[in-house]
């Protein structure tokens, strides 16, 4: 039996990018006057930058600045640091409305009865993900041991960091634990940290390149519809250490 899981957040948790995040990038945009408006389609390329701030630094540099905007708050960085916390706050009421995917409150019950201790490691920030786990209810928020957010890290996925301080604080050697992930760049970032890793696919990421995963499924899945188990997990982790 593995010893920890750890999930990624954003398509693993809740399939947040689509619906709940492009959606608040978009009314952000609205409410700061800016004329920029990511489509379902465009922002497939977007998601290849991680991060929120990152991603719209990225935008602006392609597309150009609104530089009316840039003035008005100091200086880029401090439009992005606006941009952003006013976008976090909004999708932070979005995401109270959209469903948890299939299978996640199930593992999450199967984990800890079988003493399998959790964490979710995210480069979303982390006044979001404390509103996704609040989904699960106050019980299961409570199971999580940590949660590694946002800039906690220098270097976001696809570096490994963010999993590194993962093993850090919990103190276990890769070997010991299983991330779930939904994207190529989070899939680098775990396998880079040596932590074997399943993957779920969600909306934007169904045909990325999954090579080093342990499995790829489209979700966990519940009963009777049930892909992956606990016990499942670790023998997954016993086969990649073999």
């Amino acid at each position: 039996m593995i010893k920890a899981l750890i999930f990624d957040c954003d398509g693993v948790l809740v399939d947040t990018e689509r619906d709940a995040h492009r959606v608040g990038f978009n009314q952000a945009f609205k409410e700061f006057g800016i004329d920029a408006e990511w489509s379902v389609d465009f922002y497939a390329k977007m998601l290849l930058v991680a991060g929120g701030k990152e991603r719209m630094t990225a935008y602006f540099d392609e597309f150009g600045w609104p530089e009316d905007k840039v003035a008005e708050y100091g200086g880029k960085e401090e439009l992005i640091l606006a941009l952003h916390k006013t976008k976090t706050a909004l999708v932070s009421e979005i995401v109270k409305d959209l469903p948890v995917r299939p299978g996640i409150l199930r593992i999450i019950d199967e984990a800890r009865a079988a003493g399998v201790r959790l964490g979710v490691c995210t480069t979303s920030n982390a006044k979001f993900i404390d509103a996704v786990l609040d989904l699960f209810g106050a019980e299961r928020k409570a199971a999580f041991e940590f949660v590694h957010a946002g800039d906690v890290v220098s270097k976001k996925k696809p570096d490994p960091e963010i999993y590194l301080l993962a093993l850090e604080t919990l103190r276990l050697p890769a070997s010991d634990c299983m991330v779930v992930e939904d994207s190529r760049n989070g899939l680098r970032a775990s396998t880079g940290a040596g932590i074997p890793t399943i993957i779920t696919t969600s909306t934007y990421t169904v045909d990325e390149d999954f090579t080093e995963a342990v499995k790829v499924v489209p979700e966990l899945g519940d009963a009777p519809n049930i892909n992956i188990t606990i016990e499942d997990l670790g023998e997954l982790a016993a086969k990649a250490a073999a």
